[in-house]
This record gives structure tokens, sequence and C-alpha cells, in this order.
């Protein structure tokens, strides 16, 4: 008779242990009830093994080792649907994820192409974009729209005859969430009396908030960047994809790189 020393060592042991630990996560996700009688058999088998061996009883011993390498298998048979299931949860999670890329890309593609469109008929616009902090307290909200940001919404909102044209628009995420809405006025004694009332006020909300705050002149036709109280005119076309981007998805971005001015 073989001694427990010679056939059954601790290294041996502590690998069938982890293989059923395994085992016994992945089916306790699936199914708690049945993961539990199946961690009973497991270690049936498991005890049947070590005491044939210890017996001498090589051929049950085997067989036993057998049916424990088999447990996979037989754990993917047994829980065939909870695993279909498991994974098209997981599926329709990444679908969910590459969806929301698609929408935050498809609004910063709008966003650039409105915001060209209305530098180019030098229409007056200012479009705010909340990172993470709430502007509600600094904000009078003009009128609710909750509808996704596209080039013709933003086009038909400034246009001198629309109501609220004068407001702000508000974006957070992939949509805007209110336009015609009045910003605080920055009181900094400091800044350019040159400055309109649209780019004090896109000063004002940003020297209070983190929010991102884009600027069209109706005077110039220019596209502004504004941030953490600074101004960047005649803003590059990619340094403003870029930050819009970070914006819309709640991200704080770096002061742009260009020339600023108070």
């Amino acid at each position: 008779m073989a001694s427990l020393s010679d056939s059954v060592t601790l290294f041996g042991l502590f690998d069938k242990l982890v293989v059923i630990g395994l085992i016994y996560g992945c089916t306790l996700i699936l199914r708690r009830e049945a993961a539990l009688r199946l961690l009973v058999v497991l270690a049936i088998l498991m005890t049947a093994e070590l005491l044939a061996r210890m017996i001498g009883l090589t051929a049950t011993a085997s067989f036993f080792k057998t049916l424990l390498s088999s447990a996979p298998v037989i754990v993917a048979i047994i829980f065939q649907s909870d695993i279909k299931r498991a994974l098209f949860s997981f599926w329709k999670i990444h679908q969910q994820g590459e969806s929301d890329h698609h929408d935050l890309t498809t609004s910063v593609d709008e966003l650039s192409k409105g915001l060209n469109e209305l530098a180019e008929r030098r229409i007056g616009a200012l479009i705010v974009i909340i990172r993470q902090m709430s502007i509600d307290h600094l904000v009078q909200v003009g009128t609710e729209i909750d509808a996704k940001v596209t080039s013709e919404l933003l086009n038909s909102i400034f246009l001198p005859y629309s109501p609220i044209h004068d407001g702000a628009v508000i974006i957070q995420r992939d949509k805007i969430i209110s336009a015609g809405c009045f910003l605080p006025l920055s009181q900094n004694p400091d800044i350019a009396k040159s400055f309109g009332t649209r780019h004090r006020a896109a000063l004002g909300i940003s020297e209070q908030t983190d929010v991102l705050v884009l600027v069209v002149s109706e005077e110039t036709g220019k596209i502004s960047i504004v941030h953490e109280g600074k101004i960047t005119y005649d803003a590059d076309p990619v340094e403003i994809r870029r930050l819009s981007r970070k914006a819309i998805e709640g991200r704080r971005a770096p002061r742009p790189t260009a020339s600023q001015e108070h």
C-alpha cells in the first residue's frame, strides 16, 4: 500500500483545490443553488480519488481523476443556458459602450459643423459644455430642450429672429439640455473693454465652474475657446474638436496652448 506522503503531495492537493475553487466560482456566478450541489459532488470525487490512491486502487483513482478533469466540460453542459445569457449580457454592455462612443463622436462632429456654419455667416453664438460641476445655481434657464446636438438645431437657435438667440446653449454629454440661458457676467476689472456681452458671460461662467465655453463673434466670425477664466481667440479647429470632446466626455482638459488674453 502506497503511503500518503508518496501518493499525495501538499502541492498536488492545493492544485486540485484551486481548480475546484475556480469551477465553483464560475458556477456560483451563474446559479447559486446548482453551484452548491456541484461543489459537494466535486468534493466527494476528490475525496474518493485521494482514498483510492491511499489504498492503492490505481484504476479507481484514475477514473475519479478523469471525472474531475472533465468537470469544466460538465459545467459547460449543465449551465449552457446561463453561459449564453451571461455572454449576451456582456455583449449588450459592449454594444452600449460602442453606442456611447458613437454618440459622442457624432455630437462633436455636429457641434463642430454648427460652429463653422455660424462663424461663416457671422451669427453670434454662446455654447456652454458642462463637464462635472453643476451650473444650475449660476444659470437662469430660458427654454428646456433635451435634444441631440445637431448643427441644424444650433443654427435655428442662434438665428437673429429666434426668440432665444441672445442666450446661451447648454450642452451636457451628447444633448442640448437648454437654450436661451443667461450667464453671470465676469466682474474682472482687467478684461478688455472691447468685450461684448457674450464674451463677458463666457468668462463669468468659466471663472466659477469647470465648463468649456465656445463663443462665435458676430463682428469677426471668429470662434473663441473660454475656460478657467482664460480666452483663446480665433481658436484652431483641431483644438476646438479636442477640447469639445474632452468636455462632452466630462473630462478636464489642460489650458489651451494658443495665445491667451484676459
